[in-house]
């Protein structure tokens, strides 16, 4: 289960078809993805950080089913 809490880097890697979620979504990844998604959320001025995380919970569960 992905958590906000969970460095992007991290996300990616595990679950490559994550980034497109993050894009969509606006969140970049600056400084090489190193931060929390929450705080790199935050500081893209993503304001829906649940639904961010919903959608990259449903797109590694696909990738996994």
């Amino acid at each position: 289960m992905i958590t906000k809490e969970m460095i992007i880097r991290d996300v990616t890697e595990q679950y490559p078809e994550t980034v497109n979620v993050f894009g969509n979504f606006g969140v970049d990844f600056c400084c090489g993805g190193s931060h929390s998604i929450e705080q790199t959320a935050r500081a893209c001025g993503v304001t829906t950080i649940d639904q961010l995380i919903e959608e990259l919970n449903r797109v590694a569960a696909q990738a996994t089913a």
